[in-house]
C-alpha cells in the first residue's frame, strides 16, 4: 500500500527546528488523554483540549472557560464546625471543535480502517495544533484530512479551526458534520483524590437559533447560576454538487455537507467559534447570544489567515522575552519551550480571572486554583508577562470579601484565602491540608512583593497590593503568639509538605509570614494615606514589625540542620528499606496517621523555604539542610523537583540539580506521574523555568535587589534567557567561561543595577557587560536520596 508522504506545514513560518514542535503520530494512539493535555490550546479565557477533530476516540474531552463551573455538595462521615458544605467543579462548555467525517458510509475512526499517515504537531512558534491524516476506510476509499486549530491569544472570545478533506485514489461519497455539542460525555477516570469529580449533563438548554450555516447555543447551570453561550460561524468551500443542511437540538448545532469527492477535489470547512459566560440573575439570554454571534462573525470577516498571522505576532512578542536557549540537550530544549508556551497561554492581562493549577488543559483537581499559582506560576510570569501576573493578583483582591468571611468563620483576624477554589470560596473538605495550610496567604503576599519589586508598579501596590498585604499581615499577627521564650510562634499549621500536617512553627510558613509582615509594614509606610483608609495605624505597623523580628525558626543543633517544623528531626524515620516501588505515591498506600508521624517528606518544604527566603540561611546551613532533606523527600508531588533543583545547584551538586530540572520539565511530556491525562502540571512547568533561571542562572530577588550567581552543569554548554525588570528586557547569556548581561531594547540612558557573584554592576543600554564565571567549590559527595527515589540520570 502506498505511503502518503508527510506534507509540508501549511501554517506560515513553521518549518524547521523540531525543538519548537511537539509531535504525536499513530504510534501514540494509546496516549489519547495525555496527548489531549499536551496539545491543549488556551488564551487564558478559552481552553480547548487537544482532542481529535472527529471527537472519537477520546480520552477526556473538554472545552473550558476560565471560572465556568457547577457546584456540588460535600459530604462528611462526621460534620464539624466551618467545614465547607459546597465545592465547585469545572465543567465543559459546549464543544465547537467537532468536525466529523463519513467516507463511503464509514465514520472516520483511527481505530478502524488503515492509517497511512497520522501526524499531529503542537507548533510552539505559531501557537497552533496542525494535523495530517491519511486514512483508508474499511470499505476501501482513502482520504487525506488536514486541520489547523487555534485559540486566539489576541481575541479573548475567539477560537477557530480550518479543516480540509481530499479524496486520494478514487471518487468517494463523503458526509461532513460540523457540530457544536453541549453536555458531551465525560468519562470517570479514577478514585484518585487528585482526579476530577465529574458532573454529568450539567448544562440546561436556555436558548438557540440558527441563521444559514451559523448558529448559537445558550445554556445555564443550575446550582452555580452561570450562563454560557457559544456561537459558530462557518466558511465552506466545496466542489459542485454538494448539499448542505442545518440541524439543531437543545444541545447541538450541526452543519451537514454531503457529496462526492473525486481525486484532487477537496472540501474545506473553516469554523469560527466565540464563547462568553455570565451570571444568570434572571436576565434575558438574548443579549449574550447576540454578543457571541457578533464576535464569531467578526472573526470570520477578519479571516482565518489573519487570525493565524495575529496569533503568530502575539506568540512572537511573548517569545521575545520568554524564550530560553539551552545548548547541549535537544530534548530538554524542546521541553522548556513547551513549558513556557503553556505558561504564556495560561492567563490574560485583560481578564478578571486567575490561573488554575491545570490551567485550562484538563479537569484535574476539579479545575481548582491552588497555592501553586502564587507559589510557582506568578514568580515566573512576573518576569515574563508581568501584566498577566498583575491580573491574577487583582483576582485575589477581588475575592477579599470571601477571604474575610472565611477568616471570621474560623475565628481569625484579617483574611484567609481558600486552599482550593474556582469562585473565591473554600472548596476543600480536607481541612488538615487545606484550612491549616495558612501559608497560601503569605504566598499571595510574596507574589505581590515580588511583582512590585520587579516592576516598580507603585500604583498597583497602592490600589490593590497594599490591601492584600494588610489583610494577610493581620491574619498572622492575630494567629501567632509570643511565647515564654519571647519568640513569635505559629502553632497548628500545615506547610507545603502534605505528609506532615498540623505542626508547630513550620519554617516555611514562619519565614514567608515574616516576609509578609515586613512587606505590609513597609508598604503601609510608603502609602500612609491608603493605609489609613484601611484602618492601619502606627501601632499596628509596629506590632507587625515586632512579630516579624521575633519569628521562631526551629533549629536542631545536634544535627546541625533546620527542623522542617518544631520537633521534626526527632520523629521516627520512615522505613524506606521495606517500601517498594509499587508503594508510591505513599498517600495512596499508607494512612495519613502513619505519614504524619514519620520523617518522610512528600514535597520540598524546608528546601522551598531556602529557595523563597534565601537570605535567612547561611551557605553552610543550606548545604547541610539540602543533604538532610534530600534523603527524606520522596517527591510524590510534581511541585518538589524544582525547588530541590534550585538548592542543589546553589550548593554545588550540579548533576543532581540537572536531573531534578529534567524531571520537572518532563513531568508532562514524559507523563512521569501518570497524571498528565487530567491536565498539565503548570506549577511543575513553571518550576522548570525557576530551576534554570534561579538554579543555574543563580537569580535571587527576595530583598528587592537583582542578583545572579550563575553556575552551569557540564551538560549545558550555553544557557540564555531574558526577563523583565522595571520595564526593561534584560538578556542573560551563560557559558562555562563567562556571563553576559545586556539590555537589548534600551536606549543609552537606561540603567539597571544588578550583582554578579557579589560584584556590583550598573548595566546601561549602550553595551553588554561580561564577567567571568568563578570556579565552583567542590561540594563533596552527592547527598543520597531515598532508595529508588533519586531523579533519573540524564544520558
Amino acid at each position: 500500500m502506498p505511503h502518503i508522504a508527510d506534507r509540508p506545514p501549511t501554517v506560515p513560518g513553521t518549518k524547521g527546528d523540531e525543538r519548537w514542535r511537539v509531535r504525536r503520530t499513530a504510534e501514540d494512539a494509546d496516549r489519547l488523554a495525555e496527548t489531549e493535555s499536551v496539545f491543549a490550546l488556551s488564551n487564558g479565557w478559552i481552553g480547548w483540549r487537544g482532542t481529535l477533530d472527529e471527537g472519537e476516540p477520546y480520552g477526556m474531552p473538554g472545552t473550558y472557560l476560565n471560572g465556568f463551573h457547577e457546584r456540588r455538595e460535600l459530604s462528611y462521615p462526621e460534620e464539624g464546625y466551618a467545614f465547607p458544605q459546597l465545592s465547585d467543579t469545572v465543567i465543559s462548555a459546549p464543544n465547537a471543535t467537532l468536525i466529523r467525517l463519513w467516507v463511503g458510509g464509514e465514520r472516520l475512526d483511527l481505530r478502524t480502517g488503515t492509517i497511512r499517515v497520522h501526524d499531529r504537531v503542537l507548533d510552539l512558534r505559531a501557537g497552533v495544533v496542525e494535523r495530517h491524516t491519511g486514512w483508508e476506510s474499511p470499505g476501501g476509499p482513502a482520504v487525506r484530512v488536514h486541520s489547523v486549530r487555534l485559540v486566539a491569544l489576541p481575541r479573548r472570545a475567539v477560537a477557530a479551526v480550518r479543516w480540509t478533506v481530499e479524496a486520494l485514489d478514487a471518487p468517494v461519497d463523503v458526509r461532513i458534520c460540523s457540530d457544536a455539542l453541549a453536555n458531551e460525555r465525560v468519562p470517570e477516570r479514577s478514585d484518585d483524590p487528585r482526579a476530577a469529580s465529574v458532573i454529568h449533563d450539567p448544562l440546561t438548554a436556555e436558548y438557540r437559533r440558527v441563521d444559514g450555516p451559523d448558529g448559537v447555543l445558550v445554556h445555564r447551570t443550575e446550582r452555580s447560576a452561570q450562563r454560557v453561550a457559544v456561537a459558530v460561524a462557518h466558511e465552506v468551500e466545496t466542489p459542485d454538487g454538494f448539499a448542505s443542511a442545518v440541524d439543531e437540538t437543545p444541545d447541538r448545532l450541526r452543519l451537514a455537507l454531503d457529496g462526492t469527492l473525486r481525486p484532487g477535489d477537496r472540501v474545506r470547512v473553516t469554523k469560527f467559534a466565540a464563547y462568553e459566560c455570565e451570571p444568570v440573575d434572571g436576565s434575558d439570554p438574548t443579549p449574550l447570544a447576540d454578543l457571541v454571534v457578533a464576535e464569531a462573525r467578526d472573526a470570520r470577516a477578519e479571516g482565518f489567515d489573519a487570525l493565524l498571522a495575529a496569533q503568530r505576532a502575539a506568540v512572537d512578542a511573548a517569545w521575545a522575552v520568554a524564550d530560553v536557549e539551552l545548548d547541549g540537550d535537544d530534548e530538554l530544549q524542546q521541553a522548556i519551550r513547551f513549558a513556557v508556551f503553556h505558561l504564556i497561554q495560561a492567563g490574560r492581562p485583560d481578564g478578571d480571572r486567575t490561573i488554575p493549577a491545570k490551567g485550562l488543559t484538563g479537569n484535574g483537581y476539579d479545575g481548582h486554583m491552588l497555592w501553586d499559582t502564587e507559589g510557582y506560576v506568578l514568580p515566573v510570569l512576573t518576569y515574563l508577562a508581568p501584566d498577566v501576573a498583575r491580573s491574577a493578583l487583582r483576582w485575589r483582591h477581588a475575592h477579599l470579601t470571601e477571604a474575610r468571611e472565611r477568616a471570621a468563620e474560623l475565628r481569625l483576624t484579617g483574611a484567609t484565602s481558600p486552599w482550593r477554589t474556582i469562585g473565591g470560596r473554600e472548596c476543600s473538605g480536607y481541612w488538615p491540608a487545606a484550612t491549616a495550610g495558612l501559608h497560601v496567604n503569605a504566598d499571595i503576599a510574596d507574589a505581590v512583593l515580588r511583582y512590585v519589586a520587579a516592576t516598580g508598579d507603585e500604583g498597583f501596590l497602592a490600589e490593590t497590593g497594599l490591601e492584600l498585604l494588610v489583610e494577610t499581615a493581620r491574619l498572622w499577627r492575630g494567629y501567632g503568639h509570643f511565647g515564654d521564650d519571647g519568640d513569635f510562634h505559629l502553632h497548628g499549621v500545615t506547610g507545603p509538605d502534605e505528609y506532615t500536617a498540623l505542626v508547630d512553627d513550620n519554617v516555611f510558613t514562619n519565614l514567608v509570614a515574616r516576609r509578609n509582615l515586613r512587606g505590609a509594614a513597609d508598604a503601609a509606610e510608603r502609602h500612609p494615606e491608603v493605609a489609613a483608609r484601611l484602618g492601619v495605624d502606627p501601632a499596628e505597623v509596629a506590632g507587625w514589625r515586632a512579630a516579624a523580628g521575633a519569628v521562631h525558626v526551629p533549629y536542631d543543633g545536634k544535627r546541625g540542620v533546620h527542623q522542617q517544623s518544631a520537633g521534626f528531626t526527632g520523629l521516627p524515620e520512615w522505613d524506606f528499606a521495606n517500601t517498594s516501588d509499587d508503594d508510591y505515591p505513599l498517600l495512596l498506600h499508607f494512612p495519613y496517621l502513619e505519614l504524619y508521624r514519620k520523617q518522610v517528606v512528600k514535597q520540598a518544604d524546608l528546601v522551598l523555604a531556602m529557595q523563597r527566603c534565601p537570605g535567612e540561611f547561611t551557605a553552610d546551613e543550606k548545604a547541610r539542610n539540602v543533604a538532610y532533606y534530600e534523603a527524606r523527600t520522596v517527591r510524590d508531588s510534581s511541585l518538589s523537583a524544582s525547588p530541590q533543583a534550585v538548592l542543589a545547584a546553589e550548593v554545588g551538586h550540579l548533576d543532581l540539580a540537572y536531573d531534578l530540572f529534567a524531571e520537572s520539565v518532563l513531568q508532562d511530556l514524559a507523563d512521569l506521574g501518570d497524571k498528565t491525562a487530567d491536565g498539565l502540571h503548570l506549577a511543575s512547568l513553571a518550576g522548570a523555568w525557576l530551576a534554570l533561571v534561579q538554579g543555574f542562572g543563580g537569580l535571587r530577588d527576595d530583598r528587592g535587589v537583582l542578583s545572579f550567581d550563575p553556575r552551569l552543569p557540564t551538560a549545558i554548554r550555553r544557557l540564555a534567557f531574558c526577563l523583565r525588570w522595571h520595564g526593561h528586557r534584560l538578556s542573560v547569556t551563560l557559558t562555562a567561561g563567562e556571563a553576559r548581561y545586556e539590555l537589548p531594547d534600551a536606549g543609552p540612558d537606561a540603567t539597571v543595577e544588578l550583582w554578579h557573584h557579589g560584584e556590583h554592576i550598573y548595566l546601561d543600554g549602550g553595551s553588554a557587560v561580561t564577567r567571568p564565571m568563578p570556579a565552583i567549590p567542590d561540594p563533596g559527595p552527592e547527598p543520597p536520596s531515598p532508595p529508588g527515589r533519586r531523579a533519573g540520570r540524564r544520558p
